[in-house]
């Protein structure tokens, strides 16, 4: 009997159900981008990414149950900062050592124009995808991202800006590697649910959008 591998496995898996991938022939990693952020989110790197929520944990947890201020919190983490380079530039000599160079690696000025055209890239691919959602091109689309945004809002007036981050990191840390884990009943519940929108926006295209009145359409003129 031949022995087939695991890749062999997966291969088939992934053949059988493609058509009924949500990310269509990418794999989950390669649509999370497939560098150190997709590695984090999957729990491929699981210190890190335990670490990024147990902080977010405590964070919320300060804020929410223990009602810690951030203007105190601020302040403490600032006191804590100087204590500890007090401490590293005056016990420096003892031990022979230079003192930390903090400066000239915080305000670095390659740094600061790397992150600042970090930001201008995505807040560019930001603007020109809210665009592009806002045209009206892709109606369904447009529907869905205005029915998100008010669940979003009402959401919003029964928790703090806090909450719903922490809320947002939870599910960023978790919901993908969920779906990574159970991707075909995901697959087959997304389908149906697929087909059950488009039936309601067929419903709504025909009973609603038809019957909206629109402009005489101008004949075009021939040169």
């Amino acid at each position: 009997m031949p022995i087939y591998s695991s890749d062999s496995d997966d291969g088939h898996r992934y053949s059988a159900s493609s058509s009924t991938r949500l990310f269509g022939h990418k794999s989950l990693h390669a649509a999370l981008g497939g560098r150190k952020v997709a590695d984090v989110v999957l729990w491929r790197k699981k210190s890190v990414s335990a670490a990024i929520l147990l902080g977010a944990s405590f964070i919320w947890f300060l804020f929410e149950v223990a009602e810690y201020h951030f203007v105190t919190l601020l302040c403490h983490l600032s006191i804590t900062a100087m204590l500890l380079l007090f401490i590293s530039c005056h016990a420096a000599p003892l031990f022979n050592r230079s003192p930390p160079k903090i400066p000239e690696i915080i305000l670095s000025e390659s740094a600061f124009k790397q992150a600042a055209m970090s930001f201008h890239r995505r807040l560019s691919q930001f603007i020109i995808n809210i665009y592009h959602v806002s045209s009206g091109r892709d109606l369904p689309f447009f529907l869905l991202a205005i029915g998100l945004l008010w669940i979003l809002a009402v959401i919003g007036t029964y928790f703090s800006i806090t909450s719903l981050l922490y809320l947002g990191i939870l599910c960023v840390m978790t919901l993908p590697v969920l779906y990574e884990n159970y991707q075909d009943e995901v697959n087959r519940v997304a389908k149906k649910g697929n087909k059950n929108l488009k039936k309601l926006y067929r419903k709504l295209d025909s009973k609603v959008f038809n019957k909206i009145p629109r402009g005489p359409v101008k004949p075009k003129k021939s040169k």
